[in-house]
């Protein structure tokens, strides 16, 4: 597929600033007219082909990024009709958020029903988990499927789609070894955001009456706090809202590691990509979605780091990049910590977030040991379990040899390696 016959037709877009802002190509097929791809680099990247594959990047794609790092592409001016469109058509997207809502009067009116809507869905919830508890607990292995499912569903028809997804996680831990513990654990989460979203209300009534007295806000929970409880409850917050009204931070930004995971939604999937500034030394996550058959496409590559400002969501800890054309360059292995250390960023993280199931570590001088189970053992004999029980990707890129991993760390699952730096400080993807 990168070969020069095949592509009769190809070229490359320069950018404005220096370089190149696209590649373009049309590829002898099977067919009797050629497939049309085209790659817009400082835009995502983002990938196009007229060709039936549904994978992303698709091998047409592929091929023509061969040949431009091969330079087989040359730089023109002139470019076919089908590529001016579609950048120019990705330049109208890139641009839309600066106009603002349409009607903002609208807009919050919107925002106000959507957030009356989850306040009745959690007051819901209180009464299902009285009730849950009034039963009691050796009665929760009785209930078939559907009844935590009713439950979950009427907080998605709330708009409550985080403290639904809670509730979806009841079924799977009624199934496990030592499923009282596991159940409570969730109960109890679900208790304290109800608990907590409540008091985001009652916060906020109280600042507004306070304000019109004599200008003082009461007391009540800081705003990322508030922001933690209202995204863990479901109520969402647009990208272009983020990029306006978000918190931003430039530092170079490190790429920790990135893993896919499942979506509540079986139709989607997601990529975690964890971040942390040099400078700042912040912990931000880039997310990412895609249908189940596709790959999420994220801006940061594993084993670089971006010089780039970062807008945070309310949770102080998702983040979009304000420049998503930003250079990415290679990056020496992370600052890396022990076990002790590792643990004591989780606990942190925990009291913003007490609902956080994972957090990424970095862990220095690690190696692999098996006890029979494997773990991930520090320089003083510290160690954290793998939630991998065969992680043998993780031993052939070591040998078993200390090395610098950074991994997710959740005290449920374990430790879930993603990037290894070996003694030359080349970067593996796990």
């Amino acid at each position: 597929m990168a070969r020069t016959g095949s592509w009769p037709q190809r070229g490359a877009v320069a950018a404005d600033t220096g370089g190149t802002a696209a590649v373009w190509g049309e590829c002898k097929g099977s067919g009797s007219k050629p497939y049309l791809a085209a790659v817009h680099l400082d835009g995502g990247p983002a990938f196009k082909c007229s060709c039936p594959s549904r994978k992303i990047p698709c091998k047409h794609v592929l091929g023509l990024l061969a040949l431009w790092a091969q330079q087989e592409v040359e730089t023109r001016e002139e470019r076919p009709e089908w590529v001016a469109k579609w950048l120019a058509a990705r330049a109208a997207r890139r641009t839309r958020p600066e106009a603002g809502p349409a009607d903002p009067k609208r807009a919050a009116a919107t925002l106000r029903a959507r957030e009356e809507a989850v306040a009745a869905g959690m007051d819901e919830l209180r009464m299902w988990l009285d009730d849950q508890l009034d039963a009691g607990l050796a009665e929760a292995p009785k209930h078939g499927y559907d009844h935590w499912d009713r439950m979950a569903k009427r907080l998605v028809d709330a708009k409550a789609g985080g403290a639904a997804a809670l509730v979806s996680e009841l079924p799977g831990a009624l199934r496990k070894e030592g499923w009282p513990e596991a159940v409570l654990e969730r109960l109890g989460r679900l208790h304290l955001l109800v608990s907590g979203y409540r008091s985001v209300e009652s916060a906020q009534e109280a600042a507004r009456a306070s304000a019109g007295d004599d200008g003082k806000r009461a007391a009540g929970p800081d705003a990322r706090m508030r922001g933690v409880i209202r995204t863990r409850a479901g109520v969402t917050t647009r990208v272009e809202e983020v990029l306006a009204e978000g918190e931003r931070v430039r530092d170079t930004w490190q790429v920790l590691g990135r893993r896919d995971v499942a979506t509540t939604d079986p139709g989607m999937r997601s990529r975690r990509v964890w971040l942390r500034g040099r400078g700042t030394g912040r912990i931000a996550l880039s997310l990412s979605f895609a249908r189940a058959d596709q790959t999420p496409v994220s801006p940061f590559r594993d084993g670089t780091e971006a010089d780039t400002e970062l807008a945070f969501y309310p949770d102080g800890h998702r983040v979009v990049p304000v420049d998503e054309g930003h250079r990415a360059a290679p990056a020496a292995p992370p600052e890396a910590g022990t076990v002790t250390a590792a643990l004591d960023s989780f606990a942190a993280a925990l009291a913003e977030d007490p609902w956080r199931d994972a957090w990424p570590v970095v862990l220095g001088g690690a190696a692999p040991a098996l006890d029979k189970r494997w773990y991930m053992t520090d320089p003083a004999g510290a160690a954290l379990p793998l939630s991998d029980p065969e992680p043998w990707r993780l031993l052939a890129v070591t040998g078993g040899h200390p090395a610098t991993v950074a991994g997710e760390w959740s005290p449920r699952d374990g430790l879930t390696p993603l990037t290894v730096w070996d003694a030359r400080g080349k970067a593996f993807s796990l």
